[in-house]
């Protein structure tokens, strides 16, 4: 990688304060996860894999709260990723409030299915890496190093997910203006998943995961195989729709997945992922979709 000559007093408002670190970071040779640990600072569920093996075994997976059910579909133009609400521990409903969509830049985003805590760390180092390389090469990490850099992070936290504790298994989108398709540069949104030990995998057109994907996993694949419009061919109603179903769907089977509360204004997370970046569709969008085509 190429030396930097850039101030970066921003990591610092990013949350950054270990002076060593500011100091350190416009000479340093290396991505934003090598320069963490050449300082010994890494985000804290990971700090010390060997003593979270020996310390938390005792921990039951009850106590922990965890994330449930997230999708991910291409659409005519791009992705779109939603989730539902629901943090549960156990038997436990946490929070009913929880965002596991999360903006990671300007054109992808993750989804996360699994302990939040762990996951919420992940997407924060996952920003600033980005944005550390933007910073220092002047130019966009790419998608492969996008994927691989959270390829890593997960992999980082195999001790935790190995206790049945703190594991996170994500889903990550992105718009690629650079896509090639038999040496045509087609641009697209791209879906990725990963299992819980970092292996990557891009799918076509779908993706979902946590406790209640199980539920909607072949109604997707039916619905992008012989329904009268594919997936990829629905505009942005059409997919809301589909989403807000089947996100009902799971919640109807999976006690961990909540479903639409209307008394109480609580709508699933859409975001979606296009040429224009990264949006979040409003709530009055949300709610006329699901009081005309969900509730019926």
């Amino acid at each position: 990688m190429h030396r930097s000559s850039l101030n970066l007093d921003p990591l610092a408002q990013q949350g950054v304060s270990n002076p060593s670190i500011l100091q350190q970071a416009v000479d340093y040779q290396g991505d934003f996860l090598d320069l963490l640990r050449a300082n010994n600072v890494r985000f804290s569920a990971l700090h010390n894999q060997k003593s979270s093996v020996e310390t938390l075994g005792h921990l039951h997976s009850e106590e922990l709260i965890e994330g449930t059910t997230v999708i991910a579909i291409r659409y005519e133009d791009g992705v779109m990723v939603a989730g539902d609400r629901r943090a549960t521990a156990g038997n436990v409903v946490m929070y009913d409030r929880a965002d596991k969509v999360l903006e990671i830049d300007e054109h992808s985003v993750m989804a996360i299915a699994g302990s939040p805590a762990i996951a919420y760390e992940m997407a924060r180092t996952l920003e600033h890496s980005f944005q550390y390389f933007r910073r220092t090469q002047l130019q966009e990490l790419s998608v492969e190093g996008k994927i691989r850099m959270l390829a890593r992070l997960i992999r980082d936290n195999t001790a935790m997910a190995l206790q049945g504790i703190g594991g996170v298994v994500p889903i990550f989108a992105l718009y690629d203006s650079n896509n090639k398709t038999e040496n045509l540069v087609s641009p697209s949104g791209r879906i990725f998943f990963y299992d819980v030990l970092g292996a990557q995998f891009e799918t076509v057109d779908f993706a979902t995961s946590g406790s209640g994907s199980v539920w909607i996993r072949g109604v997707l694949h039916y619905l992008d195989r012989w329904s009268e419009t594919r997936l990829s061919q629905m505009d942005i109603n059409q997919a809301t729709s589909t989403i807000l179903r089947l996100l009902d769907t799971a919640a109807e089977f999976d006690t961990a997945t909540s479903g639409t509360n209307m008394k109480s204004q609580i709508y699933p997370i859409i975001k979606t992922v296009t040429q224009d970046g990264v949006q979040e569709l409003s709530l009055d969008l949300i709610q006329q979709v699901y009081e005309t085509v969900v509730q019926v």
